[in-house]
């Protein structure tokens, strides 16, 4: 039998941006060279950017506009690989600005409306205005205030004013609540953009056995093979629970469980969010014991690389107790999935590199095969490849050809890559764009960002209070460990690893 060919994909044209400005607070750190400018870059190059735009870069180093020009460049070259184009580079780079500040500095501010003031009319913009605040937490709010007291976040004669905040939001419930009182009091809710990664899947095949009564069990695991790196002061501060739980795997948790809304405006899909949020069962101080796993990863081998262990890395203290993976198993008290366990892993230093959310469905009655060699039935599962590849797989058990009744496993993969292609991408470039143009559905609501700190800070407590524990526990280039395997194999269940 010939094998059907796919047919393309129908491409519709994007909502366009509106004219903007962005300004970029902390321009010259990490998180600028790596994934905002080679995102505004590939947005430039897919004709997603307004041709009204302009980039304004803010930092303490002291740089020109043409030096952060020439950085730029440079930027781009090292993380995408190929030099700027020179027809797209001449229109990206006259519309880049840098201006330098101490983002605690009021005087900063009115300095900074005047710079905007000149681009907006350089570039006619329609004082539309975003902030980016790719800085330490603890700006946060005396940047929004400072904003706001100049006259930056106030929004008239039809222009728009908007800020994007980096993860973490807050560092536990308590200091979540506060930012979101103290950005409230001067910007509205949907003024704020929470920025984090986030999932997209829906398919109607599904939908009828997406549910405790086929599902046995969900799994998400986000691997990094990656350690700290430079980020070892930041890190030892707030630790793999505070850093992906409370946000990125929280939204992996809603947008898996979550019930269709009603349509996909930003706030019909957040509400349905937020509920599941709610109904993840809270821990109690025993259940913390039992059903939560800390990790910190010794020296080892990723692949063919050295790694050392964390306690070595630049900026950490020899005896810091700071965990480098986390795994728990939470409940979900609503009709669809009580019963069913949400087991979570993330970690630094492991095997390989892979976000994936597993749906183990239920294994089908023995009684079937009582009188065949068949004695374990594997159970059908169903994964989303997030990163660095995503996909969809379906692994089934067959029988192999032969007179002897024996299963094997079938895995059918489907990759993005293969059906639509690759295209230059840091994950930014979407979230970049719906800021533009208004659309809030992938961004993180208050009320998601403090019922996420709710599962979280029982956790925080109980660990807290424990005496010191024996670090580290797992080597680098591991799956973490054992008392997270564990975990599951106490229920009779075990870890869907990915190799590289």
């Amino acid at each position: 039998m010939a094998q059907a060919e796919a047919k393309p994909a129908t491409r519709r044209p994007g909502k366009p941006a509106d004219p903007c400005v962005m300004v970029i607070f902390g321009a010259a750190g990490d998180l600028t060279q790596r994934k905002l400018i080679p995102a505004l870059y590939n947005l430039a190059k897919a004709g997603l950017l307004p041709h009204e735009f302009a980039i304004v870069g803010m930092a303490r180093g002291a740089m020109s506009t043409d030096d952060f020009r020439q950085k730029v460049a440079a930027d781009i070259k090292h993380y995408t690989g190929a030099d700027a184009d020179s027809t797209i580079w001449e229109w990206f780079s006259q519309r880049l600005y840098y201006m330098r500040g101490e983002f605690q500095d009021k005087a900063v501010y009115p300095q900074l409306k005047e710079l905007l003031d000149r681009v907006n009319n350089d570039h006619l913009t329609h004082g539309n205005y975003f902030f980016y605040l790719a800085t330490a937490p603890s700006f946060f709010g005396p940047i929004v205030e400072q904003l706001a007291a100049a006259g930056l976040m106030g929004e008239k004669n039809s222009h728009w004013r908007r800020v994007i905040i980096e993860k973490p939001f807050g560092h536990d419930l308590e200091s979540a609540r506060a930012l979101n009182q103290q950005l409230l009091q001067v910007a509205d809710e949907k003024q704020i953009y929470r920025i984090d990664h986030y999932l997209g899947f829906a398919n109607g095949i599904f939908e009828p056995i997406w549910n405790r009564r086929y599902i046995d069990h969900v799994q998400i695991s986000v691997a990094e093979t990656v350690g700290v790196e430079s980020r070892g002061s930041y890190y030892d501060t707030a630790g793999a629970l505070r850093d992906m739980v409370p946000n990125h795997i929280m939204q992996l948790i809603s947008l898996t469980a979550m019930e269709p809304p009603i349509s996909f405006g930003a706030n019909a899909v957040r509400d349905e969010q937020a509920k599941i949020l709610h109904a993840i069962q809270p821990f109690s101080s025993e259940e913390v014991l039992s059903e939560t796993v800390r990790g910190q990863y010794g020296d080892g081998k990723v692949g063919e690389k050295p790694v050392i262990g964390y306690r070595e890395e630049a900026d950490v203290p020899p005896d810091s107790r700071t965990e480098t993976f986390v795994a728990m198993k939470l409940a979900i008290d609503n009709w669809r999935w009580a019963g069913v366990p949400f087991y979570l892993r993330t970690g630094k230093a492991l095997a390989s590199q892979h976000t994936h959310i597993v749906i183990q469905f239920r294994r089908a009655p023995f009684v079937l095969f009582r009188d065949t060699q068949v004695e374990n039935l594997m159970p059908n599962q169903l994964v989303l490849h997030i990163q660095p590849q995503e996909g969809i797989s379906l692994q089934f058990a067959a029988k192999v050809p032969g007179p002897v009744m024996q299963l094997g496993a079938v895995d059918m993969d489907f990759n993005y890559s293969d059906y639509f292609g690759t295209q230059p991408s840091t994950g930014y470039e979407r979230l970049l764009h719906d800021c533009m143009t208004g659309d809030q559905t992938l961004f993180q609501r208050a009320d998601m960002v403090e019922a996420g700190w709710c599962v979280v800070s029982p956790v925080l407590d109980v660990w807290k209070a424990l005496p010191p524990r024996y670090f580290p526990n797992y080597g680098a280039g591991t799956w973490g460990p054992r008392e997270a395997d564990e975990l599951l194999e106490r229920d009779g269940r075990q870890w869907r690893n990915f190799e590289k």
